[in-house]
């Protein structure tokens, strides 16, 4: 009965909203079947494909052929994040789902990116005792009114039974800060981005509970690699044993 009930409140929530607002959808711009599910419809969120194994054991970037092991990116240069992985690259759908989500403040986003990543990155979750955001420069959280990866993280945090975990949670502590304003990293080659956030964060009181616990980073994208790098670096120097990531996107970059 109760079922039935929640039932034809949403049937009757969808029909009122698609009357009174026509909403479309943040990614494909089609109108909403069912608008009280999301402002993402059903479709796109089933279009959002996982990177295809093998994947680096450390950047998570495909790997070609039947390899196993790092990319050679990872082989090359040593990297401070001890294992990384996102829902998807960052093109498609999933690149207009952040979008909304970060420019639109679509902040009801974060919770539907936070479910694919505790699927899609359950071995890095595995084992681990807290979650960190990456933080926004304090000018930049005032312009956007919000962190969109601190909202992911919060919901990576809160849990919540998937087909691949039951439930479960963890702390989230903001053990960094970002104390130099910097620019905006898109746009920038590899070796600016680099240059761009060196020095940029710092770890906050909050750290002192991570020193010698395994920790996952959590951000939006990542390109280069570079603030996560940072990040990692920043918290190993302060104590952290193990620095692991979890991003919503990664920008996949070709073996050479």
């Amino acid at each position: 009965m109760g079922g039935g009930r929640t039932g034809r409140a949403e049937r009757l929530a969808d029909a009122l909203l698609a009357v009174l607002f026509a909403p479309c959808c943040a990614a494909c711009r089609a109108p909403l079947d069912h608008p009280a599910r999301g402002c993402v419809c059903g479709a796109c969120w089933q279009s959002i494909l996982p990177l295809t194994p093998p994947l680096c054991d450390l950047c998570g970037d495909p790997l070609p052929g039947m390899a196993l092991g790092r990319c050679p990116r990872c082989r090359r240069s040593p990297q401070a994040v001890d294992r990384a992985r996102a829902i998807g690259p960052y093109e498609g759908t999933l690149r207009d789902v952040i979008h909304a989500l970060k420019y639109d403040a679509r902040r009801s986003l974060a919770r539907p990116l936070a479910r694919l990543l505790r699927e899609r990155g359950a071995d890095v979750l595995a084992g681990a005792d807290a979650v960190i955001p990456v933080p926004l420069h304090s000018s930049r959280r005032r312009e956007r009114g919000f962190n969109q990866a601190a909202d992911i993280a919060r919901h990576i945090a809160a849990g919540g039974a998937t087909s691949d975990l039951t439930d479960y949670r963890l702390p989230i502590v903001h053990a960094l800060r970002r104390v130099r304003a910097t620019a905006p990293q898109a746009g920038l080659s590899a070796g600016r981005r680099h240059s761009n956030v060196r020095d940029a964060f710092a770890v906050t009181a909050a750290c002192q509970g991570a020193r010698g616990r395994i920790v996952v980073l959590v951000d939006d994208v990542s390109t280069t690699g570079a603030t996560l790098d940072v990040c990692a670096r920043t918290l190993k120097a302060a104590g952290v044993a193990e620095v692991r990531a979890l991003t919503a996107a990664r920008v996949v970059t070709s073996p050479r």
